[in-house]
């Protein structure tokens, strides 16, 4: 146990030498009045931050996740940290293909409008254990839950996009992807590397958003990924957990927190600059020079097996247009 403690705390140390721990944040003052945001797991961590942000803004925002005291809780917090009343809670099960089709059905039925959807749902305990759909927990909450919601409201974000207000489709990946080693094969199969399994679902989130930005070229929505930095509850997902309750408190001191890891994530939501890019990657606030080359295969492979694992008709599915 000694041996991987003094192992995780050489990693952690190199992660906050090549982060320097440089924070920036998004000064923007731009307004949201009039427009519509879905955030994934609003209720928590970044998704909150970045929910909260966007209200004070004046957007509409509607926080989607699972239990309803923690969507009911975050709304009254926001409410009362803004002054923004108009902010809504949503039930979204992520891990559940049944759930993201039922809430997308209610989104179309009650809003006519979608500006920015934020993909920040993230699973909070290593679960080594297969959904109702078939699908491994981890990858499902991380990717393929996001892949199956992202495509389901594409009509809507197109439908609202013009030349001069494009939509935005905002997923939040991990600095850590940086150590992905992906297997295609391997993507739900129980007694695999939990924590190959999270990375791999943190970069599929990146060769996610480079394939659909192909595939919306023609049209005014832009899909990119914003890299929020080690935050403080990041490292929990591919670490023993007895390891991470011992060195929480040398985490919590060396790495940033959910507001500042999210300012980013609010910076491509507000800024008119990141409306003109598609298919990259955001890390403080400005595209990320981490570049994923070599992959398209891999990219144009995991979109084939993600179409087939959440099931998705044909006339669900962009095509690239030649």
């Amino acid at each position: 146990m000694m041996f991987i403690i003094l192992g995780v705390v050489v990693i952690l140390i190199v992660l906050f030498v090549s982060q320097k721990k440089q924070v920036v944040i998004c000064n923007s003052t731009k307004k949201l009045r009039g427009k519509t945001v879905i955030v994934t797991d609003g209720s928590s961590g970044l998704g909150f931050e970045i929910a909260k942000d966007l209200a004070q803004r004046g957007a509409k925002v509607i926080i989607a996740c699972q239990y309803e005291i923690d969507g009911y809780t975050a709304l009254a917090r926001i409410a009362k940290a803004t002054g923004n009343h108009n902010v809504y809670y949503r039930q979204l099960n992520i891990a559940s293909l049944r759930s993201v089709r039922d809430f997308v059905k209610l989104i179309q039925e009650k809003e006519t409008r979608l500006d920015i959807l934020v993909n920040s749902s993230g699973i909070r305990v290593p679960e080594d254990v297969l959904t109702d759909d078939g699908l491994h927990y981890i990858m499902q909450v991380n990717y393929y839950g996001h892949f199956l919601l992202t495509l389901l409201l594409l009509p809507l974000l197109k439908n609202t996009a013009t030349e001069t207000e494009p939509t935005r489709i905002i997923s939040i990946t991990s600095n850590l992807r940086k150590y992905a080693s992906l297997d295609v094969n391997n993507y739900n199969k129980i007694g695999f590397s939990k924590s190959r399994i999270y990375l791999n679902s943190k970069l599929s989130l990146v060769l996610f958003s480079q394939e659909l930005s192909k595939r919306l070229a023609e049209t005014n929505v832009v899909v990119n990924c914003a890299d929020p930095g080690i935050v403080e509850t990041d490292i929990y997902y591919s670490i023993n957990k007895y390891v991470a309750h011992i060195l929480h408190v040398i985490i919590y001191a060396f790495f940033t927190t959910p507001w500042q890891g999210a300012q980013t994530a609010i910076h491509m939501a507000v800024e008119d600059n990141t409306g003109l890019v598609s298919g990259t990657v955001f890390e403080n606030c400005e595209i990320s020079d981490s570049k994923m080359n070599g992959l398209e295969f891999t990219a144009k492979k995991l979109w084939e097996q993600s179409v087939k694992l959440v099931k998705l008709e044909a006339h669900e599915i962009p095509t690239i247009k030649n």
